[in-house]
């Protein structure tokens, strides 16, 4: 990044903080960019889970179902891959802005917890979170170490558990679709990190925050549709180095 480039960066840093800090409600969107960092890879990049595994064969709640021993084989790798993850700068930087004052919510297509171990408290999961299982059957509840005793992770009544994550075929709960709605149609700052809001229903998000009038600040490596489309302001880079910068800011303005 040359000197010209970097100063811009920290003028729109700037710039974004402001937008936050004047709005009563602000809202963040996130993606699997913003956990890259702490060593989870994009399911959907080349080479990524959804190149090496049919999803209808394996993703489905359908498959689940009817071959529970099948889909651990995949399911395993997610758990090896989410389990001993650790929130990085980006998470804790969201938690931080929460902390402040400057943050009312976040809705996360991840399903690794990584948020809330970051710190932020109110979090909406579109796609749930493979941190906890449940059975099927009889509905008791378990935490993702049942997985290191067995495999495939069993309740006590015998049935194989599900990891509490929304396989294709199922609905996003109603309630997530409900409140993230809600929010993105009344928020005065949308703050989107790590994603291209390419899949549904994230990428409504962004554009019903606009038609609402909301600042729509992007963090993400490379410009996306979102930047062309809504974006008011794009910081490029890792969330893990912008994140911090964009707290640094923002507390600065509130402390005056």
């Amino acid at each position: 990044m040359t000197a010209k480039e970097t100063k811009k960066l920290e003028a729109n840093i700037k710039e974004a903080a402001k937008v936050l800090s004047q709005s009563a409600l602000n809202v963040a969107l996130t993606g699997a960019g913003i956990s890259v960092e702490s060593g989870i890879p994009d399911f959907r990049s080349p080479g990524g889970l959804w190149e090496r595994y049919d999803i209808m064969e394996y993703g489905s709640i359908s498959a689940f179902r009817n071959n529970p021993e099948k889909v651990w084989k995949m399911l395993a790798e997610i758990g090896d891959t989410i389990k001993d993850a650790k929130p990085n700068r980006a998470h804790k930087g969201v938690g931080q802005i929460e902390q402040i004052g400057l943050l009312h919510t976040v809705i996360t297509q991840n399903i690794d917890n990584l948020h809330q171990e970051g710190g932020t408290t109110n979090v909406i999961e579109y796609h749930g979170n493979f941190k906890t299982l449940s059975c099927l059957a009889c509905a008791r509840t378990y935490g993702i170490e049942k997985v290191d005793s067995e495999m495939p992770p069993k309740c006590t009544c015998g049935e194989i558990l599900k990891p509490d994550i929304i396989f294709f075929g199922e609905a996003i709960p109603p309630e997530a679709l409900r409140d993230s709605y809600e929010l993105a149609s009344s928020c005065g700052g949308l703050l989107v990190i790590g994603t291209s809001a390419q899949v549904t229903p994230a990428n409504t998000i962004p554009g019903i925050a606009k038609q609402a009038g909301a600042g729509i600040i992007e963090i993400n490596v490379e410009p996306t549709h979102l930047t062309t489309l809504v974006t008011d302001i794009f910081l490029p880079g890792k969330a893990g180095e912008i994140v911090p910068k964009l707290v640094d800011a923002a507390k600065e303005l509130v402390s005056q």
